[in-house]
């Protein structure tokens, strides 16, 4: 990890309503050996994956903003929260930033923490997966991700549409088991061939139109099913799954999109769940926000998922 900054932690202070009055900027410590256990905010400065991808960098400065976000926000919840600094991919190698990132993973496990990793690009998942894959080499990780996007292309090089095929390929090389969610996806939004590998690697998927509030039930129930099924849980939550108008801040603005509450919904029975082994939020832009509409929704999903994360 680098050094951590934690001048980003500031905010209004409420001294005359007391200790039940606190932000996360009076709460937030910084990581360190010998801490109790709890939830590590972990940074991938990383645009590199979008570039190559083509898309809309821009995400390398979302992790400082995010903090920034978070700070301000009522901290209503017992267990501790540390900043284990940032990942930086400054260099173009991507793919020794995504093995840093899984190695800071992987530490911070050791440690007795869980990781709330703050993207970067969609790449972001292939460093948080490698982690998870070395601190539980025997256990079935469950990835649910919500996504417009399948991101199982299958390219030369890495990239931001490229971390779940890599995920696949690693699991198959380990004989681990691929278990993949994907809930959100956009057709118009994925060729033929991304929803052909889709159904060869048994991929579980709904599309964006399934993902109303009327239909929050019956997906909870599906969700349910899904990690009860498998020994621990990944969530990663490409904030492009959210209408444009909702996350007007990422490289691919979606015309559709799964309304916040039900993503928030979704993200808060994983973190519930005591399965939930680590979660990221990634493809954050902070260049296209909008009077910080972007920074307030993705700083919304990150508190719930603190406040409700059970181990």
């Amino acid at each position: 990890m680098n050094e951590i900054d934690m001048s980003v932690w500031t905010g209004r202070t409420d001294a005359a309503e007391g200790e039940h009055a606190t932000r996360w900027h009076q709460r937030v410590q910084p990581a360190s050996a010998d801490l109790k256990p709890g939830i590590a905010l972990v940074g991938f400065a990383c645009d590199e994956g979008v570039r190559r991808n083509q898309g809309r960098v821009g995400a390398v400065e979302a992790p400082a903003v995010l903090r920034k976000a978070l700070a301000n926000l009522a901290w209503h919840q017992s267990t501790p929260v540390y900043d284990a600094g940032d990942v930086a991919c400054d260099d173009g190698e991507l793919d020794a930033a995504q093995k840093k990132l899984g190695q800071g993973v992987a530490d911070l496990i050791a440690a007795g923490h869980v990781p709330l990793v703050l993207g970067g690009g969609h790449e972001t998942a292939f460093g948080t997966f490698q982690g998870l894959a070395e601190a539980y080499p025997d256990k079935t990780i469950g990835i649910v991700n919500l996504d417009a996007h399948f991101d199982l292309r299958d390219a030369a090089e890495a990239s931001s549409g490229t971390p779940f095929k890599q995920i696949a390929d690693l699991c198959q090389a380990r004989g681990r088991a691929f278990r993949y969610l994907c809930w959100g996806v956009a057709a118009p939004s994925n060729t033929q061939a991304l929803f052909a590998r889709a159904e060869a690697l048994k991929v579980q998927w709904r599309a964006d139109t399934a993902m109303t509030e009327a239909q929050l039930p019956e997906r909870l129930a599906e969700l349910e099913s899904f990690v009860a099924s498998v020994d621990l849980v990944y969530l990663t939550i490409d904030l492009d799954v959210l209408p444009a108008a909702q996350m007007p801040a990422v490289s691919a603005p979606a015309a559709f999109g799964v309304p916040l509450s039900v993503v928030e919904a979704i993200a808060a029975r994983l973190a519930a769940s005591g399965r939930l082994a680590a979660a990221d939020l990634v493809e954050f832009n902070p260049r296209f926000d909008q009077d910080s509409h972007g920074a307030k929704g993705a700083a919304r999903l990150a508190w719930s998922i603190a406040k409700n994360w059970q181990r």
